[in-house]
């Protein structure tokens, strides 16, 4: 098919049904399990794949689980339990801030960040974030801390290598105490844990290992973000979360997902992987797109940088090969 607007365009019956058989045969045949447990998270991708477990297994073998700590915005548990509420499913909320907290204080991350930024102080707010103008001139690649202070003003400081890493392991904790709780929740309950990676965080490794990269099953890790909107709107997904900006909740200030990981808005995300997934020549997908070469070139490089950087996610842990 040739590269054009319409390249990721879908049909949702025919996806829908596709991995409701998929999900299904996994469920019944492969796990040999009872249904499936979904970690709502109160955004589109945990969303549409609930509704695609109950139209594989039923409402009533298909359960949610609400996992919010103490940094999480508070709208992603009202959407969560909104969207449980619709599908009839049976959900539960579990507040994962003392497992957190058991594994690394929030006292000591926050001892930590103020090493960074002095004025940083318990009840302050923090996130990191990429520039987002990737494609509209040459920057480099380095993140930056942001604090907003007890009295709302703001600070920043760009992070070196060590420095991110640290902040980073801190808000993947959270990602992990999550899995926990989903896999308690599956064991006793003889469910298997569904995961809810899209093919643009799998291609570019925007997930956790052993958090949400650490499942049973992604039945959807090979639609991009736009075809799961597409999905959504076919499922019937509610408004409020089709709207929502896309975002880790991971910070306890606000960020979205273009912010922290991706660089480039979502309207031409997609797109662009698609062209540097398939190798698409970078000048036809700048014509296509209505953006210069040179932006498409610069997209193609981030690409392949975050995608080598993240290589060991979508593998087995090394090991050696056995020998007599």
């Amino acid at each position: 098919m040739k590269f054009g607007p319409d390249i990721l365009r879908i049909d949702p019956e025919v996806q829908t049904d596709r991995i409701a058989g998929f999900l299904q045969e996994q469920v019944k045949s492969v796990y040999k399990r009872s249904g499936i447990v979904v970690g709502l998270s109160g955004g589109i991708d945990s969303a549409v794949m609930s509704e695609l477990a109950v139209r594989a297994v039923g409402k009533d073998g298909v359960r949610g689980l609400i996992l919010p700590e103490k940094e999480s915005n508070p709208i992603s548990s009202s959407y969560a339990r909104a969207h449980a509420e619709k599908l009839g499913i049976e959900w539960k909320e579990i507040d994962i801030t003392s497992t957190v907290d058991s594994v690394m204080p929030y006292a000591k991350r926050d001892e930590y960040i103020s090493t960074l930024i002095p004025e940083y102080s318990s009840g302050s707010k923090y996130n990191i974030s990429l520039p987002t103008d990737l494609l509209e001139r040459d920057s480099f690649n380095f993140y930056v801390l942001q604090v907003q202070l007890r009295d709302g003003s703001i600070k920043r400081k760009r992070l070196g290598a060590d420095a991110f890493r640290a902040i980073t392991s801190f808000a993947d904790i959270k990602i992990r105490a999550r899995m926990i709780h989903l896999y308690h929740e599956a064991e006793r309950n003889s469910l298997v844990v569904a995961g809810t990676t899209n093919h643009t965080e799998y291609l570019l490794g925007d997930f956790c290992k052993y958090g949400d990269g650490g499942t049973d099953l992604e039945a959807i890790a090979h639609l991009y973000k736009n075809q799961i909107y597409q999905l959504a709107d076919y499922l019937g997904v509610t408004v409020e979360i089709i709207n929502r900006s896309p975002s880790p909740d991971t910070f306890s200030l606000p960020v979205s997902d273009q912010e922290f990981f991706f660089r480039i808005p979502f309207d031409k995300l997609d797109h662009l992987l698609y062209g540097w997934e398939h190798g698409i020549g970078t000048l036809e997908v700048a014509s296509v797109l209505g953006l210069s070469e040179d932006a498409v070139k610069r997209a193609y490089a981030d690409f392949t940088a975050k995608s080598r950087a993240t290589v060991h996610l979508r593998q087995m842990p090394g090991s050696i090969p056995f020998e007599m």
